[in-house]
């Protein structure tokens, strides 16, 4: 059967989707794909996946895509980044009998895609061709804008030309994450429609159903992918804002039916689920972060219920720390972070200047380690630890090891670690009075002994 192409491809085998879950990065498993296709996706992707890994590594490709073949879970997109045409062909011949088509990643911002994606216009182009020539699955490909619109539809078009079959614009650039993100541009989208031919899908700015409808209008993309706004609301394809633990309950019960799930997938799916909820119960938001099995992540799900009916039927107005939301917190809603202030879009000196400092490091101000001056994380690790350092002006240094840069052990006369030492005692037939005794090389001279002993015998 031939290889299908662009809008025959769009049609055929994704049905024409309209609605599509994101490549999430550890988020969008097995699990989530299916509750998400019951409330409404036609489309999804599998996480990002690392080329790289996925042809080394075959636990790797078990438990990341062979392991979750489904029939339930198609039309499915295995998505990759990668940054060698070859590594990134193999993994794509490793993976296309599981999959409708091969995703490359070229706009993702998180640590994972930029080990995996760094590469030039002109390597993207020779991996996009010998991936359309050897694949018997089309190649698709997914990427961020650049600030100028020329510029975006210029790259998209060298794609299509390289044989990308169908194209992904998330309409933020690669600089707009975190406290950065700000809306995405929908006229980068636009401009990205009208200059290809083939089937286009617009990320960014997708919180309820009512935005893939004016973004369908607005662009003209044949579909809308959504990933924090579907993290937040599996049901945002059918229109419903349900009830947090509606989602939460339906969510464990595909877990535990298509095992096996990572326990931190799922608790960071319940983070998410619960997202405003946690922000007021907050002795469950400690607890939902330190327990270690499936039923105790199930149970601490459902006191969060219990809490949140309690306050429904006591009419007890609870004042969120979000503030203003539009729907009670038990509702599943979007998060929308707040934007940047000062920002200029024109990229202006105060735009830069905030985008250095937002991006900068937090500085640890208390030289003493105070931990109300500490992160939440280091916070929690000197309460496990109350002796923990985090200063590095204060921690003591250590004399390293003369052959491998390890630490040294504080008696031993060669300056080596214990490793070292023990290879160069048994090698040379000498003794570290502080790791390794005459005792040991004794043991070791009787030993050769008889072992001499034993060859001439025979």
């Amino acid at each position: 059967m031939p290889k299908l192409q662009a809008f025959e491809f769009w049609r055929k085998t994704l049905n024409e989707a309209r609605y599509v879950v994101a490549p999430m990065v550890d988020q969008s498993e097995l699990a989530w794909r299916l509750l998400s296709r019951r409330h409404g996706a036609q489309l999804c992707y599998t996480p990002m996946l690392h080329a790289q890994v996925f042809v080394r590594d075959a636990n790797y490709r078990r438990e990341n895509l062979y392991s979750e073949v489904c029939e339930e879970d198609r039309p499915l997109i295995a998505q990759f980044c990668a940054n060698d045409p070859e590594v990134f062909l193999q993994a794509a011949l490793l993976a296309q009998d599981y999959c409708d088509a091969i995703d490359l990643n070229l706009g993702c911002p998180q640590m994972i895609a930029k080990r995996g994606t760094q590469i030039s216009e002109l390597v993207v182009e020779g991996t996009l061709l010998l991936a359309h020539q050897k694949l018997s699955v089309p190649i698709t490909c997914k990427i961020r804008v650049f600030e100028e619109i020329e510029k975006t539809v210029g790259y998209a078009q060298m794609l299509e030309k390289a044989g990308c079959q169908l194209l992904t614009v998330h309409g933020r650039t690669k600089d707009q994450k975190g406290a950065m993100t700000g809306i995405a541009s929908w006229e980068h989208i636009k401009a990205v429609r009208k200059a290809v031919n083939i089937p286009v899908f617009a990320n960014g700015n997708i919180h309820h159903l009512s935005d893939v409808e004016r973004c369908i209008q607005e662009t003209g993309v044949q579909g809308v992918m959504s990933a924090e706004g579907n993290l937040h609301n599996p049901a945002l394809f059918e229109g419903r804002s349900p009830p947090v633990w509606e989602m939460a309950e339906e969510y464990l019960e595909v877990v535990k039916q298509y095992p096996p799930c990572s326990l931190s997938y799922v608790r960071a799916h319940l983070f998410k689920l619960w997202h405003h909820t946690l922000q007021i119960h907050q002795d469950l938001r400690e607890e939902l972060a330190k327990v270690k099995t499936l039923q105790a992540l199930a149970d601490v799900s459902k006191q969060l219920e219990l809490r949140c009916q309690e306050e429904m039927a006591n009419r007890k107005d609870v004042e969120d720390k979000e503030g203003n939301l539009p729907l009670p917190h038990w509702i599943c809603q979007p998060y929308i972070r707040p934007a940047p202030k000062q920002l200029t879009t024109n990229g202006s000196a105060q735009g830069s200047e905030l985008r250095k400092m937002v991006c900068q490091k937090r500085s640890l101000e208390d030289l003493d380690g105070a931990a109300e001056v500490l992160s939440k994380n280091k916070q929690k690790k000197k309460s496990r630890n109350p002796h923990k350092n985090f200063c590095t002006q204060q921690k003591p240094k250590y004399l390293k090891c003369e052959q491998c840069g390890n630490p040294k052990g504080n008696k031993c006369v060669f300056n080596l670690c214990r490793g070292c030492c023990k290879k160069k005692a048994f090698k040379e037939v000498a003794d570290c009075p502080s790791q390794y005794s005459d005792y040991n090389t004794r043991y070791i001279l009787i030993f050769i002994s008889a072992q001499s002993r034993t060859w001439s015998r025979a």
